[in-house]
């Protein structure tokens, strides 16, 4: 299970530090903030609410739903059936955004943090690699991983038209490699997540006979984890996707409690509406834990993706939405921490802290005479970490910067799946406190038609010619 603990970005006039981040009321969130904020919040959270409980947001149905777990599993089953000896060595994912940053989440919080390192026999699924870039290093490194193992590599393609460039560049390549490796039975080896019933990716695994999976048309990508784009590659790993959704399904429902204070999703979305008004317009998300650091990720493209606006709902502009920013605990206590206590006081955080780790490690009682090292013997790694997490929450507090706990009891699929959930319901509560639409990326579009442009796609000629003076290299500007 998690939790919400926002006591260190709570403040009054009171120097008493029991109570938060003492006498700071310019930073901190204060009782009067919250009194002044409650009618929009609770605003806010009755429009979300409604909303759901009409069935007009497609994210909130995917906990309960039966039909795309089920459909993960029997394809899971289908496809070892298929393959020689029932063995799949591999699986490579295409896909970008809200294809990739998922997938990755969710592989590298429930699976061992050395997945790809274990043989083939200990290892709960194939090796799993996420192709979230077109660089041609990763692409072409990845590529010479697998050739000796092309016969017992799945590719799983994620695109809801097929026609985004990196995803289908990808696609081409390595259809290419597998039709040259397998000839007539390559379509066993790949399966297309995408629109079901239209689409440039559609028509070609209708066409070539690859097995697909929906990309819901009610659910952004950027939501998209529960659903089978996110589902089928983790049931692959041997990820447990029912305990990931019952997590989603638990915090569905105590998201759904009026009380502000009792439901998390709509305290967490008031304190960072809140922080952002008094000029915290850097978000940060701090896991203690690696196996977290690619939620934060996750987290980004999420809350970038869905609150950064440049228009609200009454098409004035107003240019909103907190800069989220990832750190990792410890590492970035030694890089970043610097500048987060003495630097500009304009970010919130979010810690993510685990009471307990997935492994534990013992530090031997060596030293025992050595002032600077033998008070760490007889503790272990696990006492370290979380007493560095209180450590760097006390030291920002002590400077006046506001914080939040998103306390684990463990790493789990449930709490996973909690997470996941939580902060999707964080991000549709603060849009509406915005006032933005939270589900749409019109800025996207642009930098796409361009790439389109510049690879010579038909129909954005208009678009190539304005492209032209900023092709050419100013040597003016040039040092």
């Amino acid at each position: 299970m998690i939790h919400v603990y926002w006591k260190n970005c709570f403040s009054d006039d009171k120097a008493d530090s029991s109570r938060g981040i003492a006498g700071a009321p310019k930073h901190g969130i204060t009782e009067q903030d919250l009194q002044k904020l409650h009618p929009a919040l609770q605003k806010a959270h009755k429009a979300v609410q409604d909303d759901i409980d009409a069935d007009k947001l497609g994210f909130a149905k995917l906990p309960t739903r039966t039909d795309y777990r089920r459909q993960a599993r029997q394809l899971v089953a289908k496809k070892y059936a298929e393959f020689p000896r029932q063995t799949i060595t591999d699986m490579v994912i295409l896909g970008i955004g809200g294809s990739a940053l998922g997938n990755i989440a969710l592989q590298a919080a429930l699976n061992p943090l050395t997945y790809n390192l274990m043989s083939d026999t200990d290892r709960p699924g194939p090796r799993l690699f996420v192709l979230d870039n077109v660089d041609p290093a990763l692409v072409g490194e990845v590529i010479q991983a697998i050739r000796p193992r092309l016969k017992t590599t799945l590719v799983n393609v994620i695109s809801k038209s097929g026609e985004t460039a990196e995803t289908a560049a990808q696609f081409m390549i390595f259809r290419n490699l597998l039709r040259r490796a397998l000839g007539k039975d390559f379509a066993r080896n790949i399966v297309a997540t995408t629109d079901l019933n239209k689409g440039t990716l559609h028509d070609l695994a209708r066409k070539d006979g690859y097995d697909m999976l929906a990309v819901p048309d009610d659910v952004g990508g950027r939501f998209s984890v529960l659903t089978p784009v996110g589902l089928f590659p983790a049931a692959m790993c041997g990820i447990n996707i029912n305990q990931l959704l019952a997590g989603a399904a638990d915090m569905k429902r105590r998201c759904a409690v009026r009380d502000w204070r009792k439901n998390p999703a709509t305290l967490l979305a008031g304190l960072k509406f809140l922080a952002y008004q008094k000029g915290k317009v850097m978000d940060v998300m701090m896991p203690y834990s690696n196996r977290l650091y690619s939620l934060a990720d996750w987290y980004r493209q999420l809350w970038a993706e869905s609150l950064g606006k440049a228009l609200n709902r009454k098409n004035k502009e107003v240019f909103t939405g907190p800069t989220p920013i990832k750190a990792l605990g410890t590492t970035d206590q030694h890089s970043q921490v610097q500048l987060y206590r003495d630097g500009p006081n304009d970010k919130f955080f979010q810690f993510l802290e685990v009471a307990k780790h997935p492994q534990n490690v013992a530090i031997p009682r060596d030293f025992a005479n050595v002032a600077g090292m033998g008070y760490l013997g007889g503790h272990t790694l696990e006492q370290l970490l979380n007493a560095e997490k209180l450590a760097t929450e006390y030291a920002l507090a002590v400077n006046q910067r506001p914080s939040v706990t998103i306390r684990f009891d463990a790493i789990t699929p449930h709490s996973v799946g909690e997470f996941i959930y939580l902060y999707e319901m964080v991000t549709s509560i603060a849009g509406e406190l915005l006032d933005v639409n939270t589900y749409d990326q019109p800025a996207v579009e642009l930098g796409k038609h361009a790439t389109f442009a510049l690879m010579g796609r038909g129909g954005f000629d208009v678009i190539r010619k304005n492209i032209k003076p900023y092709e050419k290299i100013d040597k003016t500007f040039l040092a």
